[in-house]
């Protein structure tokens, strides 16, 4: 068997076992694919209805209850497809010395963990697309094209990776933190506030949103969010913007696994 060939196999099962952890609690992943229906339309549909109506006029910020709407969807979609992953398991492993593992086994640590990214984000497309045809049933969000669709999932996985970049980078910092639950939630709520998956950028002021447009928060959800609604200006700087900053955390990650790895010394075992 060619070295291809085997490196292919060991992904591929390994990606296999990771679908089989995620599906050992049934109803667990049955709420997962039913619940973020119902969540949206008890909370968010609620409150920009009841926002809208104390609201004096039609619009905010030139965006009818519609289109707010819609747009809220695909930041409830995008979130499913790649933001739901978390880096708890691995600064587990590397708290509990569990990576002494990774030291002998003939499959890298960053590649176990890229595999069960992988098989995480395969269930989620499938339960962002129940969602989206749960929502689009009720009438809440309007079909796209089908350019809409191939760009808004482009960036949307392309954003589920940088993604994954950060929440490895979040855990890796178990080397020298006992817990690194504050970093992750801290990572959460910085992402929320400035990448616009809570309120659209245009709600933000002008010079926060051009200076926002180089950092990597708005590709990790306004930019797949505008993709998949048509609403895409430009694509190419977007696209090299996001590329870059995929780019930078994944040098920084692989610097920080080699350091990580100098100081490590198994506690845990």
């Amino acid at each position: 068997m060619s070295h291809f060939s085997l490196g292919l196999a060991k992904w591929s099962v390994t990606i296999k076992t990771s679908w089989s952890n995620l599906l050992t609690y049934r109803l667990n992943f049955f709420l997962q694919v039913i619940g973020p229906s119902l969540v949206f339309f008890f909370i968010k549909y609620n409150l920009w209805w009841a926002i809208y109506n104390s609201h004096q006029g039609d619009t905010i910020k030139g965006m009818t209850f519609s289109q707010m709407m819609n747009y809220h969807v695909w930041a409830l979609i995008t979130s499913l497809i790649f933001r739901g992953y978390n880096s708890n398991s691995l600064a587990e492993d590397i708290r509990l010395g569990k990576i002494s593992t990774y030291m002998i086994y003939p499959f890298n640590f960053w590649e176990h963990q890229t595999c069960q990214f992988l098989a995480f984000s395969s269930l989620q497309i499938f339960v962002s697309s129940v969602t989206f045809f749960i929502l689009f049933a009720a009438g809440i969000v309007i079909f796209p094209t089908f350019s809409g669709v191939i760009l808004g999932l482009s960036f949307s996985l392309l954003a589920g990776f940088l993604w994954f970049v950060i929440q490895y980078v979040c855990g890796l910092m178990a080397f020298w933190l006992e817990e690194t639950w504050m970093i992750r939630v801290m990572t959460e709520l910085v992402v929320n506030f400035l990448s616009g998956n809570i309120f659209p950028l245009e709600l933000y002021p002008a010079k926060l949103t051009v200076f926002l447009k180089y950092t990597p928060f708005p590709y990790l959800a306004y930019y797949p969010i505008k993709m998949f609604l048509g609403q895409n200006d430009e694509i190419i700087l977007p696209l090299i913007i996001l590329l870059i900053w995929i780019g930078l955390f994944s040098l920084f990650a692989s610097r920080l696994w080699k350091k990580g790895v100098c100081n490590y010394t198994g506690a845990g075992m």
